[in-house]
């Protein structure tokens, strides 16, 4: 208990610290030139290290690495407690991608814990009787939106093949700040005040709210006894508690009697789950090997795509985060993202084409569309090698706050780097024994058809929605691990990774401070550029060259770790609550 206590005390004052240093950060003053949005230093460990969202769940991810575990243990333990403490973001009720690095091996293996639709959906799911798509909310809130979760079995299949401590072990500082309670965090409080639907449905009401329906104020300690009974029954029995009998049960009971748009997952939908090992998405930049997340998730080719339109400018040479650099990343992803929305979608049910999108003679004839000067105005999909014509695109709905990253590098140098999700903030709000489902189906396009022809990302029984989850990594000249990272962000995640990986690989900046820096995103449409006044001028500068600027609150929550002399270096994004933790 007194190890316990002391390691809640130092959590709490790491978060305190963590809000001070990003409340500091957004008061100074800046112009374009500045590298970042904070003056922070990267913390520095010698043997291992975990950065994640939320300092609780770091510390637990920590004390598996003390207890003689591997970057896999320390991630499950991680996102357990991510589950009770920022449950807006991820969770056993969603789904996840996890890359992994083998030091012994040398090899990069990705899984996928990505939800599927269940049998029943059908790719009208999302359409009114009049073919008209449905409003998000409408579509989002309620059992209809709810995806079969895929986190657990994707941990249990990489914990099979690495982990080093036993299973049951990984849950048990999940289990016991969840029976003791936890501070509610600011984040989280000011997340239960804008909510407007999660107070319609119990037991989140009652769980978040007080009896007059306000938030839990900050730091009121919140306990989750159900949540703890769930986490003790899949630590006893594995994963297959969740996936069938009660567990299994109160699931499918939550969403087909949603009192709100009810849904369609199965025992058998549940029961049937697989988690999937796939092929890593692997490229060259420049003298660097990075490594990313392929399909259903269109994060690694995308990200990919992004710095091979950049490679023929020399990037170097230019000021960091003047107009000219961000206009060329802004154009590129502009490019990348015409592709994206054109081919992506979920391998299983369509022919992605994604030797073709990575092609390099494709990207050299792509790269020179790039008016060096001037904003394109809007790109069309290119035509890669290999690609099926009888398919077509659809774009992304809202930016959403929600989705969490974690990344880990073990004294061994193995490393994980796995992004974790339930959609939408507080997912479909519907909670079950503890946790929250996700909304995750709402990924897909609400429109099946684009003028008679079908759409890539459209729903289908057993498949799974695309994604712009990007957890990366990236290897240095020598062939060894130089960076683990990766972003929450809803589609601006790969605009986030990409634009860190530009300020490291080409810029030289530590990872806290390619972490700090103002975000510019282009998903083929305006350029976002940061709310805050260190955007201002750059938001000038870009609308001079022709860019259609539009100033947004961009909510990534990038978490990185890269190997320097010095030894282990931990970046944590100060738009959210996390640390970096080693030792």
């Amino acid at each position: 208990m007194g190890s316990l206590l002391r390691s809640l005390k130092h959590a709490a004052a790491l978060l305190g610290l963590c809000l001070i240093a990003a409340g500091a950060a957004l008061a100074q003053e800046s112009s374009s030139s500045d590298r970042s949005i904070a003056d922070r230093h990267p913390v520095v460990a010698r043997h291992d290290m975990v950065a994640a969202a939320n300092p609780l769940a770091a510390e637990a991810g920590r004390e598996m690495l003390r207890r003689g575990g591997g970057a896999i243990d320390a991630a499950i333990a991680t996102q357990m407690v991510l589950n009770l403490v920022e449950p807006q973001s991820s969770g056993i009720g969603g789904g996840a991608f996890l890359l992994y690095w083998s030091a012994r091996n040398r090899r990069v293996e990705s899984y996928d814990g990505r939800e599927t639709a269940p049998a029943a959906a059908r790719p009208d799911r999302f359409l009114h009787a009049d073919g008209a798509p449905l409003a998000f909310m409408d579509a989002m809130i309620g059992g209809r939106s709810v995806g079969v979760p895929g986190t657990l079995r994707m941990l249990a299949l990489a914990h099979r093949e690495h982990g080093r401590l036993p299973w049951a072990q990984l849950f048990e500082p999940a289990i016991r700040l969840a029976e003791t309670g936890f501070p509610i965090s600011p984040r989280l409080h000011d997340m239960l005040v804008v909510e407007k639907s999660l107070g319609r449905f119990e037991p989140a009401r009652s769980y978040f709210y007080e009896a007059d329906g306000s938030a839990k104020p900050v730091g009121t300690r919140l306990a989750n006894p159900a949540l703890a009974a769930t986490l003790r029954t899949i630590a006893e029995r594995g994963p297959d508690a969740f996936y069938t009998g009660a567990i299994a049960a109160d699931i499918v009971a939550a969403v087909t009697h949603a009192p709100v748009s009810p849904g369609d997952v199965s025992l058998e939908d549940l029961a049937a789950y697989q988690a999937k090992e796939r092929p890593p998405v692997c490229g060259r930049y420049r003298r660097y090997r990075i490594c990313g997340m392929g399909p259903p998730s269109s994060g690694g080719s995308t990200v990919l795509e992004i710095l091979s339109l950049l490679e023929r400018f020399d990037l170097q040479r230019l000021r960091p985060m003047s107009a000219q650099s961000l206009h060329l990343f802004a154009e590129a992803a502009r490019f990348a993202y015409a592709d994206r929305d054109r081919y992506l979608a979920d391998s299983d049910f369509v022919a992605v084409p994604l030797t073709g999108l990575l092609d390099r003679r494709y990207l050299a004839r792509r790269s020179r569309l790039i008016d060096p000067q001037q904003d394109h105005g809007g790109a069309e999909p290119g035509t890669p090698p290999l690609s099926h014509a009888s398919l077509w695109g659809d774009g992304d709905g809202l930016d959403l706050p929600s989705t969490s990253h974690l990344s880990i590098v073990d004294a061994a140098g193995n490393a994980v780097s796995m992004t974790t999700t339930i959609e939408h903030e507080f997912g479909s709000r519907l909670m079950v024994d503890g946790f929250l489902l996700n909304n995750e189906l709402t990924d897909f396009s609400f429109r099946p058809e684009d003028d008679g022809r079908p759409v890539a990302n459209r729903v289908e029984p057993g498949k799974r929605p695309r994604s712009s989850m990007a957890p990366t990594l990236v290897f240095g000249p020598d062939g060894k691990l130089l960076l683990a990272i990766g972003s929450p962000g809803g589609p601006e995640i790969i605009n986030y990774v990409a634009l860190a990986l530009i300020a490291v690989l080409d810029w030289g900046y530590d990872v806290q401070a390619a972490t700090d820096l103002v975000h510019i995103s282009n998903r083929n449409g305006d350029t976002d550029v940061e709310l805050g006044p260190h955007g201002d001028a750059i938001a000038a500068e870009l609308g001079a060259r022709g860019h259609t600027v539009a100033r947004k609150a961009l909510e990534s929550g990038l978490h990185g770790i890269m190997r320097t002399p010095r030894g282990l270096e931990g970046g944590a994004d100060p738009r959210r609550e996390g640390v970096a933790l080693g030792d």
